[in-house]
């Protein structure tokens, strides 16, 4: 059995069980559970989902062919404006690197380097390679756009939120 096959199981059992012990939190406070997405993307802090998210997201445990399709398809589904929001934020981390948008768009072959007239397809590019070379970055834009999650249909792509997922569902207890 693959890491990754031993992985997506792992996650699936995590989140069947409702397990969230590596939020270190032993509490049962009803007001860190949430009723639906919506509701965890307004009460909870950019810091505390970047802090969800520095715990549970793993690169190198969930292959190109899986996480691929799956941001493609999450980010179709945002609206317009959101698109445009998580295309800046990509561009504005990347560029803190010291990659600017014009090389950013040959390297990638985007249609363009102006976020509002990015295609999903585009923003997708984007956010595939920094979810594969700059995961920290991958990770800070998700804290700051939290939008991109609330569509991941694949469990074992959104396993990479699973402690969050978890609190989502009402299993945090």
């Amino acid at each position: 059995m693959t890491s990754s096959e031993q992985y997506k199981r792992q996650i699936m059992k995590d989140l069947a069980e409702g397990n969230v012990e590596s939020l270190n939190d032993a509490t049962t406070d009803t007001t860190t559970e949430y009723e639906n997405f919506d509701d965890f993307a307004q009460r909870t802090t950019t810091d505390q989902r970047r802090q969800l998210f520095g715990r549970s997201l793993h690169p190198e445990k969930i292959p190109p062919s899986q996480m691929e399709p799956e941001l493609q398809q999450a980010i179709a589904q945002i609206k317009p404006n959101e698109r445009d929001d998580v295309a800046r934020a990509f561009f504005k981390h990347l560029k803190e690197r010291g990659l600017d948008e014009r090389h950013l768009e040959q390297q990638l072959s985007l249609s363009t380097h102006h976020a509002s007239r990015m295609s999903a397809d585009d923003v997708s590019k984007l956010a595939s390679f920094a979810y594969h070379n700059h995961p920290d970055i991958f990770r800070e834009v998700l804290a700051e756009q939290p939008g991109i999650i609330k569509f991941l249909s694949n469990p074992v792509v959104a396993g990479i939120i699973g402690i969050a997922a978890a609190k989502w569902l009402g299993r945090h207890k």
